[in-house]
C-alpha cells in the first residue's frame, strides 16, 4: 500500500526517442529528435513534406534504424531488427496503402501470415480454417464499433473507411497497443474521414496509444491531445492540442522553429 502523500509511481513512456537522427545518403532526415509517447495518448504528428513525419514513424515501426541516438520501449533500450520485432513488441504502423490483398475476403487479410489451420482425417493434411477465422475476425473488429459485411467478403468490395478498420483489426490480432497510422484519412472524403476518427477515438478508449501521422490539420486538432511538429528533420514543436484550431496548427507548421 502506497504511503500517504507518497508521489504516484513513474510510468515509462510506451516509446521514446532519445536524440535520434537518421540519415538518407548526404541527406539527413532526422537530427537528434526527442520523443516520448505515452500509454494511452492520441498523438499527432505534422510537418510539411520532406519534415521527417514518415522517417519517424519508420523507425518506431523498425523498418529503420537510428543512424545515431537510442529508442526505448517501457523505459528499456532496444534495438528493432524489423517490423516483426516491433509487432512482437506490441507496435503496430499501418501506411497508407494499407498493405491488405483486395481479392482477400476479410477474414483472410486479418489472418494473412498468421493463418489459422485445421488437422484433416489424411494424416499430414492441414487446411484453412475458414470458419474460425471469420468468427475471431468478426470478433476483433467488433471491437471497433463499425458496421462490416460479412467476414467472406473480398476486400476490393469495401469501403475506404472499412478497409481501415480491417487493417486496424490486423494489428489487434497482433495484440498491438501501440498503433502508428500514416496518413489514413488521404483521399477519402468527409464521411469516410468521420469512420476512421471514429476508429481512432474507440482505440483510444479501450486504452490502446496512437501515433497518428497527417496532413490535414483538423483530423490532429479533432482526435490528439497532443502534437509534435517537425520541420527539416528537427522536432520544432511539441504541445497539447487543447485550443488549437486547424488553421492555428497550420500556422504553427508554417512558423514554428523559423525564429
Amino acid at each position: 500500500m502506497a504511503l500517504v502523500g507518497s508521489a504516484p509511481p513513474v510510468v515509462a513512456p510506451v516509446v521514446a526517442l532519445d536524440r535520434v537522427s537518421f540519415g538518407y545518403g548526404a541527406v539527413e532526415a532526422l537530427k537528434s529528435v526527442d520523443l516520448a509517447v505515452q500509454a494511452g495518448e492520441v498523438l499527432g504528428l505534422c510537418g510539411d513534406n520532406g519534415a521527417g513525419k514518415s522517417t519517424l514513424a519508420r523507425i518506431i515501426s523498425g523498418a529503420e534504424r537510428p543512424s545515431r541516438g537510442s529508442l526505448s520501449i517501457d523505459g528499456a533500450p532496444v534495438t528493432l531488427g524489423g517490423p516483426r520485432d516491433a509487432l512482437a513488441r506490441g507496435i503496430a504502423t499501418i501506411y497508407q496503402n494499407l498493405a491488405l490483398a483486395p481479392r482477400l475476403s476479410i477474414a483472410e487479410n486479418v489472418f494473412m501470415g498468421a493463418e489459422l489451420l485445421r488437422a484433416m482425417p489424411v494424416p499430414g493434411l492441414r487446411l484453412l480454417d475458414k470458419p474460425a477465422m471469420a468468427r475471431a475476425a468478426r470478433a476483433y473488429l467488433d471491437q471497433l464499433n463499425i458496421d462490416m459485411p460479412a467476414m467472406a467478403t473480398p476486400v476490393a468490395e469495401l469501403s475506404g473507411g472499412q478497409r481501415q478498420a480491417v487493417a486496424i483489426a490486423c494489428a489487434l490480432r497482433w495484440q498491438a497497443r501501440l498503433i502508428v497510422m500514416d496518413e489514413p484519412t488521404a483521399a477519402l472524403g468527409v464521411k469516410e474521414t468521420a469512420r476512421v476518427l471514429d476508429l481512432i477515438r474507440t482505440l483510444a478508449a479501450t486504452g490502446r496509444t496512437v501515433v497518428l501521422v497527417s496532413h490535414n490539420m483538423a483530423d490532429i486538432v479533432d482526435v490528439t491531445s497532443r502534437v509534435a511538429i517537425l520541420r527539416s528533420g528537427a522536432k520544432v514543436q511539441d504541445r497539447p492540442t487543447e485550443g488549437l484550431t486547424a488553421d492555428s496548427l497550420a500556422h504553427l507548421v508554417m512558423t514554428a522553429g523559423t525564429a
